[in-house]
């Protein structure tokens, strides 16, 4: 009854491997938060990115045109701070900032 070596090293190195990736007290509840915070960041930037690409764009059309017709570098400027400004992205943190704080969640950390 000789068990490889190779059987008994393979599983040395998996259970290493679940036991170095899992964290430590981690709960199911965690995971599901995780998972769907996870979703709803990637679908919302599915959305976001091409509306923030045309917005984009289109303010630095605009934002020429202003300046071509009214020589006024100001309202160009402004025009095209308005349009090409930050968040380029929807980050989670981003859009826990948006949700706002949640007073059941308000203990957990």
């Amino acid at each position: 009854m000789r068990m490889p070596i190779r059987r008994i090293a393979a599983g040395l190195a998996l259970s290493w491997f679940v036991w170095s990736v899992l964290p430590t007290g981690a709960r199911a509840e965690d995971a599901i938060e995780q998972a769907g915070v996870g979703v709803g960041v990637t679908v919302g930037n599915v959305l976001f990115l091409p509306l923030k690409a045309i917005s984009a764009s289109m303010g630095l059309i605009n934002s020429s045109m202003a300046l071509i017709f009214t020589g006024n570098a100001d309202l160009a400027e402004q025009a095209l701070n308005d349009t090409a400004a930050e968040p380029y992205y929807i980050s989670p943190d981003l859009a826990k900032k948006a949700v706002g704080t949640r007073p059941e969640l308000a203990g957990k950390n």
